[in-house]
């Protein structure tokens, strides 16, 4: 890696955490960052999984004070954790052409979640606390949305929040932290599983790891004086221009 390819990744990294911190969505500019210094797809996907983890743990401990009782948390984790080995799983078993193919779409998909966050957290925030659910409508949500987070990851983190907030008997705080907690728990099965079976860019990681934490913590205190309409369409202009180029160069391959 020569130094315009590590700065590259440093400014995705810090800017992957500030964004996580202040809107989600960040895992698409270090996803997009990694392939952009030449790492293929399917290695970019695993290894920004590994890079981001710490991140995720640490939002967990953020919201340490509103995640539920031990004994609600023990019912939702399994399920979470099986989506989250069946979805890294299927993505250790695509192969790497098909992949290819795969990620301009999932890139489009993820920039199309990501502008439309604030109507979904909108949602949310109407949603929470309203009693409409079955133990079994969760469980059975939080496993695909483990398959999703396990096997995508982009833009999980909205996806699963407003999951969660339909099926979800709490208030936004607690809905927010058990969201955190399944995406930090769906991340780990991931993390495993791909340093075990798969295949990562640990130089890049030793870049994005560090960043995404300064990046994050920067992020809680700096970037919410930004515009927030701004930040969210330069990620949308920027993921959505990205999907289409991957998906150009992926049609023109032989």
């Amino acid at each position: 890696m020569d130094p315009i390819q590590a700065t590259l990744l440093l400014a995705a990294g810090l800017l992957t955490g500030a964004l996580n911190a202040f809107a989600g969505g960040g895992s698409l500019v270090a996803f997009s960052a990694l392939i952009g210094v030449g790492i293929p797809p399917l290695t970019a996907k695993m290894t920004n999984t590994v890079a981001v983890f710490p991140g995720n743990v640490a939002s967990v401990v953020g919201g340490h004070r509103d995640l539920p009782a031990r004994r609600e948390a023990v019912r939702i984790l399994p399920a979470a954790l099986l989506g989250g080995v069946v979805g890294s799983v299927l993505l250790l078993l695509t192969p790497t052409r098909v992949f290819d193919l795969i990620v301009p779409f999932l890139v489009l998909a993820a920039s199309a979640v990501f502008a439309l966050r604030n109507r979904l957290t909108g949602w949310v925030a109407r949603t929470a606390g309203r009693r409409r659910r079955h133990p079994a409508a969760r469980q059975a949500l939080v496993a695909v949305g483990g398959v999703y987070g396990g096997y995508v990851g982009a833009s999980f983190g909205i996806v699963l929040l407003a999951s969660l907030a339909f099926l979800q008997d709490e208030a936004l705080a607690r809905t927010v932290a058990v969201k955190n907690l399944l995406l930090a728990a769906v991340s780990f099965t991931a993390v495993v599983l791909f340093v075990v079976l798969g295949h990562v860019e640990w130089s890049a990681v030793a870049v994005l790891a560090p960043a995404t934490i300064v990046g994050g913590y920067a992020g809680a205190r700096l970037v919410r004086k930004l515009p927030e309409k701004l930040t969210r369409a330069f990620i949308v202009v920027f993921g959505t221009s990205f999907g289409l180029v991957l998906l150009w160069q992926a049609l023109r391959r032989p």
